[in-house]
């Protein structure tokens, strides 16, 4: 099914295992544009505020 304009940066979020962990995935191109690499490790950092998600690169 093609996807409308405007919809190629939705995503689904998916449960994992046994329901106590979540994953989205990331378009390609966000991947390439930070240079991450699988196995990499990224922080996560929420707003709630502005109901946000943050990732970075881990340090």
């Amino acid at each position: 099914m093609a996807k409308k304009e405007g919809e190629e940066n939705i995503r689904k979020l998916a449960k994992v295992g046994g329901g106590h962990t979540y994953s989205i995935t990331l378009p390609i191109e966000v991947i390439r544009k930070f240079r991450w690499q699988e196995g990499q490790k990224l922080q996560v950092k929420v707003d709630e505020k502005n109901k946000k998600i943050i990732l970075k690169d881990w340090e």
